[in-house]
């Protein structure tokens, strides 16, 4: 999601770059808050998970976007070493804020199960208990049948809303076909992003070791 500062861009603007995934600051038309110049570029950012990539090109805005478990910053080249680790901060500052907004709590989390269930499975699959974990390192979410509860993994909040959905129904999925048969990928095939998910989470995975994406696709 996109959060644009500069103010001669128009509300418009700001709503297409709300879909990008980054976000984007002018530096000319932003003024830090006295907190923000409180806490000084040394804040114990992760710098290995921090890319920061200067462009002669880019003469006014900074911007930022998530790419797999990193953050990439983009700022003119012309910026000092400090207004570098000012602008990071901030902008990661603002990323965290953006996604935190985004992530459902248990309630709607179970709301947005019943929702696509009902759009993409006829309804069928109707969970007891949909939540948020913290102990699935190993996986994206799980489903117990026998109990019809799901549990999606922390991992995936921030991540963009396709993807939640997808792993969700790959979930309700299971309460009507446990296993990973053509029976199961066919419930699937309905959702139009299918592919595009798995993707993402492929990349996610493969450039942070993080856990395989659900089950895999007999071919």
């Amino acid at each position: 999601m996109a959060a644009e500062r500069d103010s001669h861009r128009s509300a418009s603007r700001r709503r297409a770059r709300a879909a990008s995934g980054s976000t984007t600051a002018a530096p000319g038309a932003h003024a830090s808050t006295e907190a923000e110049r409180s806490r000084g570029p040394e804040r114990g950012i992760d710098r290995s998970k921090v890319e920061v990539r200067r462009s002669a090109r880019r003469s006014r805005t900074v911007s930022a976007y998530r790419e797999g478990d990193r953050t990439v910053v983009l700022i003119p080249a012309r910026m000092s070493h400090a207004e570098e680790q000012r602008w990071v901060a901030q902008m990661l500052d603002k990323l965290a804020a953006q996604e935190k907004r985004r992530v459902l709590g248990d309630e709607a989390l179970q709301a947005r199960a019943s929702e696509l269930s009902r759009l993409y499975l006829d309804g069928r699959a109707e969970p007891e208990h949909v939540r948020w974990v913290t102990n699935q390192n190993s996986r994206w979410g799980s489903c117990t049948p026998s109990e019809r509860t799901i549990r999606l993994s922390h991992r995936l909040q921030g991540m963009p809303e396709y993807v939640v959905d997808y792993v969700l129904l790959h979930e309700l999925a299971h309460l009507l076909v446990p296993d990973h048969g053509p029976r199961f990928w066919a419930l699937l095939d309905a959702y139009p992003r299918t592919e595009r998910a798995r993707g993402y989470l492929e990349g996610v995975a493969s450039a942070a070791r993080l856990p395989h994406i659900p089950g895999a696709r007999n071919t």
